[in-house]
């Protein structure tokens, strides 16, 4: 099977699924123009678990997500694998993650299964919504593939600022870890850095960019937040002190 025609079935399966959610139109009605296509924004929290947010009962404040939950939808049953990677292959792709070439983590096992990498047996949301006439941007983590041609640039997206490994100090880029400005790799300054900042500035500033152009843009910011090593702002931990004195048993109570 060939990447093409893997393409042509899968590529309008990826694409039925979205327009069936109201996310994309039907790639027809896109071409002959009856009706505008949204932008569409896709964020990922890493690790996160599913009583961490405040309207599913956390005590931590997140009222930005709160109030996306009040106008939209939430979910009861939802599902990932208990890997970020193998997560990030399925949400990107369609497909289970061994389906992709990511099974474990991105080391290369030399079996289809486990690459390590995006395969070129599927294609990425940002392929398909690409070719059908979307910018498509990413801000954040990658992870489903370290080396060229395996980047975010090389998987159907047009712009990319992030963190292509799979964690990080969240106050500096850590010795062997790669970050990377679109097809070139990047060492961002210490100063004042903060990954989640970081990534949450730059897809900002591709909403303000792309959202003037006539074309739609598909928009991918993949925090590495709450993913370990769980660094915060000294203020934003203060806010917390104390909380958690009474152990997992009973928040899981008080959030239940």
């Amino acid at each position: 099977m060939t990447r093409r025609h893997f393409l042509s079935s899968t590529g309008l399966g990826v694409a039925g699924l979205l327009g069936s959610t109201g996310l994309v139109p039907d790639f027809a009605q896109a071409a002959a123009g009856s009706r505008k296509r949204p932008n569409i924004v896709l964020i990922m929290a890493d690790d996160m678990g599913f009583s961490d947010i405040g309207c599913y009962g956390s005590e931590i404040s997140t009222p930005n997500l709160d109030s996306l939950a009040a106008k939209g939808v939430r979910f009861t049953q939802f599902y990932s694998y208990a890997r970020c990677c193998p997560t990030r292959a399925s949400l990107l792709t369609g497909l289970h993650p061994h389906q992709a070439g990511v099974g474990h983590m991105v080391g290369d096992y030399k079996v289809p299964g486990y690459r390590g990498f995006l395969n070129d047996r599927c294609v990425t949301l940002a392929e398909v919504l690409r070719e059908a006439g979307y910018h498509t941007l990413m801000s954040g983590k990658w992870h489903v593939g370290e080396q060229r041609p395996h980047w975010p640039v090389d998987r159907g997206f047009e712009r990319y600022f992030g963190l292509i490994s799979g964690a990080s100090n969240y106050f500096r880029l850590e010795t062997g870890r790669t970050f990377a400005r679109d097809d070139q790799p990047y060492t961002p300054d210490s100063s004042g850095f903060y990954i989640t900042d970081a990534f949450g500035e730059a897809a900002c500033q591709y909403v303000e960019e792309y959202a003037a152009k006539e074309d739609p843009f598909f928009l991918y910011l993949a925090f590495t937040s709450p993913h370990w090593p769980l660094h915060a702002w000294p203020e934003d931990i203060a806010r917390y002190r104390g909380k958690y004195l009474g152990g997992w048993d009973e928040l899981r109570e008080r959030r239940y």
